[in-house]
Parts: C-alpha cells; structure tokens; sequence
C-alpha cells in the first residue's frame, strides 16, 4: 500500500497497511544476500533459498543479478482512493469462488493468513491489480526465442515483433472515464477485453493475431478468436488452449496467453493451496528501459539487473476438475509480490509434477516508462514490465520479450490508462483491418 507523498491523513486504511508492509519488508536478519552483492552462476547458491526453482535454474545458467535495497512501491492515488472507498463492501461468493460487490480498487486490502480462503483472495487481489485499471496499449515490442545456458552464444531462433498488445477494463476503472464501471459491462458482462495483433514478424505470421474476452459470470469461459491472414480465417478458439503458444504459428515460442503478464487464467477455473510468505528476490525497479540483453546465458534473461528482497505470497494455482483435460500443466506455484500485487515469477509443473515451465518479469516503478518519453508521462510513479521470459527447463529454449522493444519503431512503448485504446479496438473487424 501505498506511503510517503502520496499518502495523506485523511487515509487511514492506507497508513496502517503502508506501516506494516515497511515493517514486512526489511530483509530479515539471516538474508543471505545484501545490496551490493552480484549474483552470478559462480555463487548461485547464495540465493537457492530467494528465488523460486525455476528463478534459481535461470541463475546457474547464467543470468546474473546485482542486488539492491528494498524498495517501497506506492499505488497509484486514483487505485488507492478506490480500494479505501469499495473494498468494504467486496466478498467472496457463498462457494468462495467469484466476486460479489466489486466496483473498482483492490477488493480484499486486509489478508489474514489463517483464512481458509486466503489464497483465493489474493488471486483476486493479482486480478485488480493496480498496474493497470482502466486501459493500456503496449505499442511494438519485440521477442527472441534462444537457448539458454551458461556462456552460450547469442544465437536468436525467431525473431517477434508485435503492433500491439492491449486491454480494456470494464470493471474497476479509476483513472479514464466512464470509471468506475463501462456502462458495457451490464450489457455484456464482460471484466477485461485483450487483443495482441497484428503480428508484424516473423513474416510466416505477419498480420495474425487474437482477442480475448473475459467474462464475471463464473461458469462462463473465456471467447477467443485468432485471425491467420494466409489462410484469411477467423478461427474461434477454446480456452483451454490458453495455456500453450497458441499464436506461435509452428515458430517455436514458450509463452503462453495465460502468462502473457504473470497468471491470467479464469481464476474461477482453478483451486488455490496458500503456501505461506516469504522474503525473496526480485525484479520490481528494474534500471534499464528498454531492457538489456543478458551476454552470459545466451540472451535468455535481462541481466545484470537489480532485484530486490520483497515479501511474496506463495499460492499453487491446479486446474479444476471442468479443466484438467485441456490445460496442460498440473498446477502452478505462483508468487505474488504482496505490495505490486503482480507475481514477479510463475513456475508451472508437468503432468507428471516436474518442474517445466518458468515465467519471469522484470519490472520498474517510474513516472514514465523510458527516460526520453514525451507522451506517456504521469504525476505519479507506477510500475511497468520491461522485460519478460518464459523457459522451458527440460530443453533451456527461452522466449524472451523486451517491453518497448530494442528494435521497434515505437521507443515509448507503454501506453496505461491513457485511453489509448477503447472497446471498439477489440473487434474481429478491426483485428483483421489491422492486418498490414
């Protein structure tokens, strides 16, 4: 929560959680790191123990981290205010699974780690999370796909360039009118819409691209539909292909819709086992906009780059019995900063319970997301992802993604709750009048 400048006495609710999140926060007497030290593949061990196992492979194949002090993230105002006026009012359904009575904020600020329904209240709280409330719109970003390892030669496999990757809320809205809620939603029903389109590289997938909705009924899945303009096909897709590359087109990738930006499934289509808190490492100030490539593990991380001790929140997300056929991991140990509310890391377990899949983002807290920006710029600080890289562990190939992009002709990139995009940006008819 948030504290300092943008905190004032007439807000109680968040003085109290800012004291406690500072006191949380100080690394604990037998931290095993400490600012200044460099992490490197040599000493991985130092930080067996702080970072995930999936975090951990990354280090001893080479991603090195230069370890800073903890920082204090602060919400943005807007996103404050609304959880201090609504989040009062917000419960979990009777069988503990949706939302009832959300409008705008995050809609359970207070956690008690002896709840039986703690771990679904976070996940709720990594669903409205305060690095986006109303729009944003990731203009031209660009991806590599490597093989990791230690001293490995940067040898890029395919090249991605994506023209945009956005969202609109319909739900929870503090920054851009209509807030708090689009008079859509009662139409439709829907919290979110997503489109990632068109594909501008490689050019076998030129022009493609898909669009998601997301819905507040419980029962109700997810719409997709994906445009392939070499075959001039609109394809509607089932949702439990959201868990694999799907845009990938037969190029091989490791990223997958449902962790395009930490954990984005239906959160009603899974069940949630709190594991307990835990000072760790990560990536949430990160130095460098755009991102850097990392010389010594083959371009598969952004690094050296700052991480920081951070209290985290360790929840196993496993896909409900309606589910488990499609999805193709048997459960994911997600962990969600308890400050950004956004999971700096994701590992994902095989059918046969072995770790598979790694999901990393690195982020910064700025009031602009490069140096040099002239448009996106806000009175506030808030948090941006710059970097992001899934791995596959079994084989080390690596996707990893530069937010903006190093080679894109967009430099700002990042576009959040400007109005940048609208409801009628996530269409198949202007998916597939975007196609170049």
């Amino acid at each position: 929560m948030p504290t300092g400048n943008c905190v004032s006495v007439r807000h109680p609710l968040a003085t109290m959680v800012a004291i406690v999140l500072a006191i949380a926060l100080a690394a604990p007497a037998g931290a095993s790191v400490k600012p200044g030290d460099v992490i490197t593949a040599q000493n991985a061990y130092k930080v067996k123990d702080l970072v995930s196992p999936g975090v951990y492979y990354k280090v001893t194949r080479g991603m090195a981290m230069d370890v800073v002090p903890t920082s204090i993230i602060q919400w943005p105002p807007p996103y404050r205010d609304a959880t201090e006026k609504y989040s009062e009012q917000v419960r979990l359904s009777a069988d503990g699974r949706s939302l009832v009575n959300y409008v705008a904020g995050q809609p359970f600020p207070f956690l008690d780690p002896n709840d039986p329904r703690v771990a679904t209240k976070i996940m709720w709280n990594a669903a409205f999370r305060p690095i986006t409330s109303d729009d944003y719109d990731l203009r031209y970003y660009d991806c590599d796909d490597v093989y990791s390892g230690l001293s490995k030669p940067y040898n890029v496999i395919d090249y991605f360039q994506i023209g945009h990757y956005a969202g609109y809320d319909e739900v929870g809205r503090t920054e851009v009118d209509p807030i708090p809620i689009d008079p859509d939603f009662k139409v439709t029903g829907r919290y979110w819409m997503f489109g990632l389109y068109p594909i501008l590289a490689p050019e076998n997938l030129r022009g493609s691209g898909f669009i998601r909705y997301r819905y507040a009924q419980p029962t109700k899945g997810d719409d997709i539909w994906q445009w392939t303009p070499g075959t001039r096909r609109l394809r509607r897709m089932n949702e439990g292909i959201m868990s694999d590359a799907v845009v990938s087109g037969g190029n091989p990738t490791s990223f997958d819709p449902d962790h395009y930006s930490g954990f984005n499934a239906k959160v009603e289509e899974y069940d949630y086992k709190f594991l307990g808190q835990k000072t760790m490492l990560a990536s949430v100030n990160a130095g460098h906009s755009p991102e850097i490539t990392c010389t010594t593990d083959g371009g598969a991380s952004a690094c050296p780059e700052n991480w920081e001790l951070r209290q985290l929140y360790l929840v196993q997300a496993s896909p409900r019995t309606s589910i488990s056929d499609q999805a193709l991991q048997s459960k994911s140990i997600l962990y969600v900063d308890g400050e950004m509310w956004f999971e700096p890391y994701v590992d994902e377990y095989d059918p046969n319970g072995q770790l598979w899949q790694n999901h990393t983002y690195w982020l910064t807290y700025r009031d602009r997301p490069v140096p040099d920006a002239r448009i996106a710029i806000y009175p506030f600080k808030r948090e941006f992802v710059v970097g992001a890289a899934a791995t596959d562990v079994q084989s080390g190939m690596t996707t990893m993604c530069y937010l903006p992009g190093q080679n894109t002709p967009e430099h700002e990139c990042w576009y959040i709750n400007m109005g940048g995009v609208d409801r009628d940006f996530f269409t198949t008819n202007a998916m597939v009048r975007a196609a170049p």
